[in-house]
This record gives structure tokens, C-alpha cells and sequence, in this order.
């Protein structure tokens, strides 16, 4: 086997602040917040004189990681289009599977996120949804049906 696990995905975010807060309200715990940069970064990344933000969330059972980004140096640049659809290549999507899917969307109503299509159910199996976030990223969530 060459991969042990997933560590982390990353979002490239404007406001590092509002989704953690998000995030949080998604249930993921907030590990720790730093700079980075230097010229190890510059070369990993393949961006010269990069200067990072980056905040780590982890969900509840402990098993996945978030790292959210906020670029200092050089600015982040808009996608085009701005709120890409699903078949867009790299599409910029995170699935978390949850708890009462309505509290979840209501919650999350109060960030900035808007419902993208409709609340569907999968056979006898999930509630689902897409929600876009004001940052134009979609977090889908997944309900099991008992």
C-alpha cells in the first residue's frame, strides 16, 4: 500500500474568521491557527514569497482535518466562474455526513449559506443536500436513514 491516510483538504478562503465560524457551527473543533511562509513553503506551494494563514478544524470522531487558508501573500484570485457548478473540473466541494439535516440547514442559513438545489432523499437510504457558502464553495450534507 503507498498512502497511509488522508491528512487533511485544503480551502483557499477571504475570511479565514466567518468560516471557522461556519465550520464550527458544522460541528468541527478548532485545532489551532498559525502563519506560514518561508522559502520551504515557496517551494512546496510553488508560489515565491507566499505568506499563508491557515486554521485546522477537525471533525468530531477525530479521523479528518480541514485546513483552511487565507493567502496573505500573493492574493488569492476568483475562479471564473465565481460560483463554478458541479461539473466544473476541480470542483470545490466537502461532504460531511450528519444529524437532523434541517437543524444543520438552518443553522448554517445564519452564515451566509444558501441551499443550492433542493433537499432530496436517496431511496430508503439519505436525506442530501448541496449548500453554497458565501466563500462559493459547496458543503454537501448526507442524513442516514434509519
Amino acid at each position: 500500500m503507498t498512502v497511509k491516510r488522508m491528512d487533511n483538504v485544503s480551502l483557499v478562503v477571504e475570511d479565514l474568521e466567518a468560516t471557522i465560524a461556519l465550520f464550527t457551527e458544522l460541528g468541527l473543533e478548532f485545532e489551532g491557527q498559525m502563519r506560514v511562509e518561508g522559502s520551504w513553503a515557496d517551494h512546496v506551494v510553488g508560489l515565491e514569497g507566499m505568506q499563508v494563514d491557515i486554521a485546522m478544524m477537525r471533525t468530531p470522531d477525530g479521523h479528518s482535518r480541514l485546513e483552511l487558508s487565507k493567502f496573505i501573500r500573493p492574493k488569492a484570485i476568483q475562479p471564473e466562474p465565481k460560483n463554478p457548478p458541479a461539473n466544473t473540473l476541480g470542483y470545490l466541494r466537502v461532504m460531511f455526513a450528519v444529524e437532523d439535516i434541517k437543524d444543520v440547514m438552518t443553522r448554517l442559513e445564519r452564515h451566509g449559506v444558501k441551499l443550492v438545489g433542493k433537499l432530496e432523499q436517496f431511496e430508503d437510504s439519505y436525506l442530501l443536500c448541496y449548500l453554497r457558502t458565501p466563500e462559493g464553495f459547496i458543503i454537501a450534507l448526507a442524513e442516514e436513514l434509519k
